[in-house]
């Protein structure tokens, strides 16, 4: 076995495979930029190798450097992890020129793989699915028609030079193919100055289902079973699972046998996943194959028992599979859900800074729930733009779906994170949505569900008089307690009365006497049991509510707490009654107009300014680029107007909201 491997990579998948090799005995070496002097995973490996500036292509993805910290550290073998050089061919090959082991697949499968026209000829030539079309000149309509026929119907046609959606038509029968194929000519010519068109199968309601496969270097192959990764936004996966509440028996067999043969057909060795687009009607397609380890390996791990990493290092070091294809079964459900550094309010715009607070779910590891978290960040640690958002990836897993979606939805109440934005309140809501329990996925499903972005959740009355009761609870605590000054107690039976306002909403509450328990009486006379509540100083409580138990994250602000649970983000102000009659007459602060401004999305730096002062600007044109996370955001005009200031200039780091550029009407 291995005596020492380098890691070339950071962040969550460095710790992930730190993590097993020191399970096995094997001593580590992480590489750091600049921006990860203090990461965790340079903290947890044996040793540590500065390899240049926080730029990627100046460190991780600098060959040579890599190269280097395996000699000077005596690294015998490189696991890459995902992303970086992990499907880079020549770094492979560099790596086996030095004598060193790259725990992955072989350099002809990589590049095989790597080119989109050749893998597909392998998968076809291979007998693997592939989508059905026809990639030549197509002369006229009535060809176009005898072609769509041949395919079956729905079909695309699609412009060669296409882009942007111009030149695509959907056909759903011989009468619709005529006016597609003329629209998206003459709209492909006039778009690209190529009027070239083909057609391939229309996937209606697609889902992305992939296969994980395992190859030794001694011809033999497994698969283990699939992954649902139909939840994407902007093709960036979000959700995952295994198996998929979609696939049969049946269908799992077949494409399992079709990745095992294309794995084949490249004699591809270690780790690799072959992925497919399903139809409606279980009818799949080959995409791609990623020759490396998968963000959402560890779904797979939790159904099979396997530890993919550890197989990864096995069959590198030349061992054999140890399972076979009958070895293999699939137990229980897992669910993974990945939680970006963004804002899901400001359409999910990438989000840096420090983690303040950074507290996930105590692990779990039972026969009924598994809660798992897989991470490259600790508390006080920063979020760099200088890499890819992920903060971790939270996953469960239960005998059955519906438990593992509630376990997640639990873990992620108690996940907490403060001091940058993140997505958490957009998997709680999605966890909560009915269509998600009912595994109706697609790849459309977030821009189906969310047509308009993000804005939070509407939560129902009874979970709202809940919240209040635990608002009015934690409040009086607090008076009992001397954090603040106690309001006039009653007198008789009642303790004290206070009412609780969440946005427009009111209740009221009076605390009876009782030397037991803490009860609370709404103003209909429902009684409320709280068994258990918010501790002064605490920022998430699990309480229960006559018999219902909430994790809910709290914190104090003005007059009562700031509480979100399941993608709410809610005020809730407690007040004596007198008070909140007095408030319901009180003007609503107007927040000040900014719609003569343009204002920065997100914290980033400025790289272009594509207007002047005195320009007149039209609506949806492109003002300036505003560069986080090594993504380029293009900042567009609302409407016509012209630009009386600009404010900020090219390479100017900006907070969130700083003012960019001031507008006048013309």
């Amino acid at each position: 076995m291995f005596s020492k491997i380098l890691i070339a990579n950071r962040g969550e998948i460095a710790c992930r495979v730190i993590e097993t090799a020191r399970k096995m005995g094997i001593a580590t070496v992480a590489v750091y930029s600049d921006a990860d002097r203090d990461a965790l995973h340079v903290r947890m490996a044996d040793e540590a190798v500065h390899i240049g500036p926080a730029a990627a292509s100046q460190s991780y993805l600098d060959i040579e450097k890599i190269i280097a910290a395996c000699q000077q550290t005596g690294a015998v073998a490189v696991h890459p992890g995902y992303g970086f050089l992990s499907e880079n061919p020549v770094f492979a090959e560099r790596l086996r020129q030095e004598g060193i082991y790259f725990i992955g697949p072989p350099v002809k499968a990589i590049e095989a793989m790597g080119d989109k026209i050749t893998s597909k000829k392998i998968a076809a030539e291979a007998g693997v699915s592939t989508v059905p079309g026809h990639m030549g000149l197509i002369a006229d309509a009535a060809e176009a028609a005898k072609i769509a026929k041949s395919i079956g119907y729905p079909v695309m046609i699609k412009a060669s030079a296409g882009g942007g959606g111009k030149g695509m038509r959907i056909a759903r029968s011989d009468g619709d193919v005529k006016e597609a194929f003329e629209r998206s000519k003459s709209e492909a010519a006039a778009s690209f100055g190529d009027d070239r068109i083909f057609i391939e199968k229309y996937i209606e309601e697609p889902r992305h289902i992939e296969i994980q496969v395992l190859a030794d270097g001694q011809g033999n192959c497994i698969h283990l079973g699939e992954r649902e990764c139909s939840i994407q936004r902007r093709n960036q996966k979000v959700i995952e699972e295994a198996p998929s509440p979609f696939l049969d028996a049946a269908t799992r067999e077949k494409m399992g046998a079709q990745a095992v043969a294309l794995a084949k057909a490249v004699n591809y060795v270690s780790a690799g996943t072959v992925e497919f687009i399903v139809d409606k009607d279980r009818n799949f397609y080959f995409l791609e194959m990623n020759t490396r380890l998968q963000v959402e390996h560890p779904v797979t791990e939790l159904v099979t028992g396997l530890d993919l990493v550890e197989e990864m290092i096995r069959i590198a070091d030349g061992e054999a599979l140890r399972w076979s294809q009958k070895d293999i079964k699939l137990e229980g459900w897992a669910i993974e859900a990945r939680i970006y550094a963004e804002d899901p309010y400001r359409n999910f715009l990438p989000s840096t800074g420090r983690l303040k607070r950074y507290r996930p779910p105590a692990a779990e590891a039972s026969a009924h729930l598994v809660v798992r978290n897989d991470t490259g960040v600790d508390e006080g640690g920063e979020i760099s733009p200088y890499y890819d958002p992920m903060v971790a990836k939270l996953v469960t897993w239960a005998p059955t779906r519906t438990e593992a979606i509630d376990g997640l939805a639990v873990a992620l109440d108690q996940f907490e994170i403060d001091g940058i934005g993140n997505n958490i309140p957009f998997l709680s809501a999605v966890t909560q949505q009915q269509r998600f329990r009912d595994g109706q996925l697609s790849t459309n499903y977030i821009a189906d569900e969310f047509p308009d972005g993000f804005s939070g959740v509407a939560l129902d009355d009874d979970t709202l008089l809940t919240l209040a009761a635990l608002a009015c609870r934690a409040s009086f605590q607090l008076e009992t307690r001397g954090f603040i000054e106690p309001a006039p107690l009653s007198s008789g039976h009642v303790i004290a009365e206070r009412s609780v306002l969440i946005g427009d909403r009111r209740w009221d509450f009076s605390i009876p006497k009782s030397d037991e328990s803490f009860v609370l009486m709404t103003d209909d006379g429902q009684p409320l049991l709280i068994e258990d509540g918010w501790q002064p100083g605490a920022s998430l409580t699990a309480t229960e509510i006559d018999g219902r138990t909430l994790h809910v994250k709290m914190d104090r602000v003005t007059s009562g707490f700031r509480m979100r649970y399941r993608g709410a983000d809610i005020i809730a102000k407690v007040v004596m009654p007198h008070v909140a009659d007095l408030m319901a007459h009180m003007l609503k602060k107007t927040p000040p107009d900014m719609s003569q401004f343009l204002l920065c999305p997100m914290p980033g730096q400025i790289v272009r300014v594509d207007v002047a002062e005195g320009d007149v600007v039209e609506e949806g044109q492109a003002l300036a680029i505003v560069e986080a996370m090594k993504m380029e955001n293009v900042l567009r005009a609302e409407r016509k107007a012209r630009v009386a200031g600009i404010k900020a200039g090219v390479g100017d780091v900006l907070a969130v909201d700083a003012i960019i550029m001031e507008f006048e009407a013309v």
